[in-house]
């Protein structure tokens, strides 16, 4: 953080605080360029000066990406699989973020477990949006205590020179039943979800609603009974759900609940303590290429999350309620939930 402080400039696509139709540039410049003009020169440079990443970083792409693109060592592997390119997918899902909200719907983040520290309850939608307003961001948890823990479990692998992993959260709230389909395996709303934060670098398992505990529990237990009440209020549809047990998503399909996915992330794979390796010169065991790193992102991670899921989310809106504008959008969206409330 004292050498990458983000600014993202518009370049093109975006006139007067609107878009207008044609495609969006945004620069997020690199503040460390400078510290590696002679390492990673354009033209062949000095090669003495050059930072070859000679033994490969066990959890990382480097091995694999070496051996796929036929490197002799991995500097090229790590920096174009680093998790540094999330930054371009947290400025897209911005974009997705106010598209989604002029529908109705919301997408924020929380930290649920940092190693062995968890949540123990359930959060409510008015907490998790409320972190989005703190001005200082600890471990992106919305309870004190249970921060205070997780703080603990970072501070003890820092001591050690380990790393560790843990679990977010992301939740849309508002999303209307009747975004995505059953229909064709490859237009499912929880798959789309699950392959778009599992793309996240070290996320290794991704959850809908309570997906991990509903395999251990009987059919009883976990399926949400539908009920439907006379008035609704404001709220789309008159169905209404006692729990949230499918993590709004049945079918591949928006139920009219929140939607709820959980990315599991393991713990990062550059260690200050290296495990063993290989060098890629001379075969011998040495100990792993160690790289400056962090010791705990799930805090980063749930903020890119919520960008794939809002990029995710906002696809399968367009979809649904199509239009060569945000207006037309709008029209067809508004008919579509006078709609659901007339069912």
């Amino acid at each position: 953080m004292r050498i990458e402080r983000d600014h993202a400039h518009f370049l093109s696509g975006v006139r007067h605080g609107k878009t207008i139709g044609s495609p969006i540039a945004i620069q997020i410049a690199n503040n460390d360029w400078k510290n590696w003009t002679d390492a990673l020169p354009v033209t062949e440079g000095d090669a003495t000066k050059h930072k070859a990443v000679a033994s490969p970083r066990p959890g990382h792409a480097d091995l694999a990406g070496a051996l796929k693109y036929n490197f002799s060592e991995a500097r090229y592997v790590l920096e174009r699989a680093s998790a540094r390119e999330s930054a371009a997918r947290v400025a897209a899902g911005a974009l997705a973020k106010i598209v989604l909200r002029e529908l109705g719907m919301e997408v924020a983040s929380h930290v649920v477990a940092v190693g062995e520290a968890r949540l123990q309850r359930a959060a409510s939608w008015d907490e998790i949006a409320a972190l989005r307003d703190r001005e200082e961001i600890l471990l992106h948890c919305v309870d004190a205590d249970s921060e205070a823990a997780m703080k603990a479990e970072v501070d003890k692998v820092l001591r050690t020179g380990d790393t560790v992993g843990g679990v977010f959260e992301v939740v849309v709230h508002g999303a209307p039943a009747g975004l995505g389909s059953y229909a064709n395996w490859d237009e499912r709303l929880d798959g789309l979800l699950a392959w778009a934060v599992m793309s996240l670098q070290a996320v290794k398992a991704v959850e809908i609603g309570s997906g991990v505990t509903s395999a251990q529990s009987p059919g009883s237990a976990v399926h949400d009974a539908i009920h439907y009440a006379a008035e609704s209020g404001e709220a789309p549809t008159r169905f209404t759900r006692e729990h949230n047990n499918a993590g709004g998503l049945e079918g591949g399909v928006t139920n009219g609940e929140d939607v709820v996915v959980r990315g599991y992330l393991k713990p990062i794979s550059t260690l200050r303590r290296p495990l063993e390796s290989v060098d890629f010169a001379t075969r011998e065991p040495v100990k792993a290429a160690y790289e400056r790193s962090d010791v705990c992102v799930v805090p980063a991670a749930a903020v890119a999350a919520e960008a794939m899921v809002a990029l995710t989310m906002a696809r399968a809106a367009i979809e649904k309620f199509g239009g060569d504008s945000l207006e037309e959008m709008k029209r067809n969206w508004q008919g579509y939930i006078q709609q659901l409330r007339r069912f």
